[in-house]
């Protein structure tokens, strides 16, 4: 099985490399690292056109895939979770590992018919993830709004490599009060870089698209 990487905000693209490595160690064992294409584009072209979806995007983030596919990958991960919007319109889903279905899986696996969703501030008001949740009989709970501009001002912090101690604790406790009642779901990297560990009820769509891939070329 083959892997491909498609290489893109250098935060989120080096926490997917750290934890496919991280993952593939862990089943392989000894100085095992997980084998993988890597496609690094230019994220100074698509991040100004992020998030909403455009032909611009659409043009862009084609071409790229289409580069990647040459390749002949069995498998392609994305690092940035709003961008599967777009892939959804200009691509093929045979190939990509997809952060929706997966969530999907893991959420059924609690049995549970109600999730908190925490993203960028667009991502949680947006129907994309909404839409997606609800048509699979999901119902979607926000945090406040409050609440909501807190964690939108950690994801970009993050991003930036600005964040504060005080910020993250912040952002982890608003996840820890909700995953004490609720699955609460994490759809945006950079919110998954500093989430809080070993807390079951979190279903991270970056961590299970890593173990998804991990799985797939072992």
């Amino acid at each position: 099985m083959k892997l491909a990487l498609y290489g893109l905000g250098s935060r989120a693209t080096a926490y997917y490399l750290q934890e496919l490595n991280k993952q593939y160690n862990l089943k392989k064992g000894g100085y095992s690292t997980c084998p993988l294409w890597m496609y690094n584009t230019n994220f100074d072209t698509i991040n100004p056109l992020l998030p909403n979806v455009s032909k611009p995007l659409d043009v862009i983030v084609a071409k790229d895939l289409q580069e990647i596919t040459a390749l002949q990958p069995d498998k392609i991960i994305v690092p940035n979770i709003t961008l599967h919007e777009t892939i959804d319109r200009v691509a093929s889903a045979t190939a990509i590992i997809h952060p929706l279905p997966l969530t999907l899986a893991k959420i059924k696996q609690h049995q549970v018919a109600k999730i908190v969703l925490i993203g960028s501030l667009h991502s949680m008001n947006a129907t994309y993830l909404r839409s997606f949740f609800k048509e699979n009989g999901i119902a979607v709970v926000l945090p406040t709004a409050k609440e909501m501009e807190l964690i939108d001002t950690a994801r970009k912090a993050i991003y930036a490599y600005t964040e504060t101690e005080e910020l993250v604790q912040d952002y982890q406790a608003i996840l820890k009060k909700y995953a004490a009642k609720h699955i609460v779901v994490i759809a945006c990297t950079e919110l998954s870089i500093l989430k809080p560990q070993g807390v079951r009820t979190i279903a991270d769509m970056a961590d299970l698209q890593i173990l998804n891939a991990v799985q797939t070329i072992i």
